[in-house]
């Protein structure tokens, strides 16, 4: 079967997300180096930003699987980063949240991200950017709607 035009360029679009997601996690991890973190802990701290949350909701929230998220926070929490507490509406399932270390490094990740960012974005569209989160989205949901 052929692919149509929308197709083609649906899949020069997520062969496109691909390299993208390969080298933003790749900036990530340069950008966190220094604090001694990498990107997925740092995506892990973003989603614990003023939430306490179970490693379920955090992989849900990241599109990941909870085991995988456990295994980040398991390190998180030896580091002191990140700290347990008791759920009130589940026993075993417990919730996660920043420590004031975590909090600190959070926040220096996002003076270093604000620096970098703004720099990558320098010239760039916003309405572009701004249509393209929203195609992001849509996609988003179509996916989620086949699982």
């Amino acid at each position: 079967m052929n692919r149509t035009r929308s197709g083609e360029i649906t899949t020069n679009l997520i062969l496109a997300v691909f390299r993208v997601n390969g080298l933003l996690l790749a900036a990530g991890d340069r950008l966190t180096r220094e604090l001694r973190l990498t990107s997925a802990r740092w995506q892990v701290m973003g989603t614990l930003d003023g939430n306490a949350l179970t490693a379920t909701q955090i992989a849900r929230e990241m599109g990941l699987k909870r085991q995988s998220v456990q295994r980040l926070v398991d390190v998180l929490a030896e580091e002191g980063i990140v700290a347990f507490e008791p759920n009130p509406l589940h026993r075993r399932a417990k919730l996660i949240r920043l420590t004031e270390l975590g909090k600190h490094k959070y926040e220096q990740i996002s003076q270093i991200q604000a620096r970098w960012v703004n720099d990558l974005s320098r010239g760039l569209d916003p309405a572009r950017l701004e249509s393209t989160i929203e195609l992001l989205r849509d996609i988003e949901q179509r996916l989620q709607q086949e699982t």
